[in-house]
């Protein structure tokens, strides 16, 4: 008897942000129930803060409508950052030379779970 995946995952290909930078805000939302994540996010004072919750409420989102999944017992099981394309452009310097810029995007990725003894640990208390 197998039993039924519970993981739903939603990736944000393109986004405008060092991979570095993102992992710092992945880190403080891994393991948070999805509600108290995207809480958190919305008052997360950095630009890649907008992005990552956008791709958790997808996450939801998916959950929800694609495998009716109850969006309370929803949490962030796995959430980490990839490296993409690298836009190049360059900077004129002293002397005729030239000094590359590197504007690195990033591929985050949200993995969900449905934890069904979520709200069994509520009632006991």
């Amino acid at each position: 008897m197998m039993q039924k995946n519970n993981l739903v995952k939603a990736i944000n290909k393109n986004v405008r942000s060092g991979a570095r930078k993102a992992n710092l805000l992945l880190n403080f939302i891994r393991g948070k129930k999805a509600d108290i994540a995207i809480r958190d996010l919305e008052f997360t004072r950095k630009k890649v803060a907008d992005d990552i919750k956008k791709t958790v409420k997808s996450a939801v989102a998916n959950a929800e409508n694609n495998y009716q999944y109850d969006i309370d017992n929803l949490y962030v099981k796995e959430a980490y950052v990839g490296k993409s394309i690298v836009m190049k452009r360059f900077r004129p310097r002293a002397k005729g030379r030239a000094a590359a810029i590197k504007k690195p995007f990033s591929r985050i990725t949200i993995i969900l779970e449905e934890k069904q003894n979520l709200q069994k640990k509520e009632v006991k208390k």
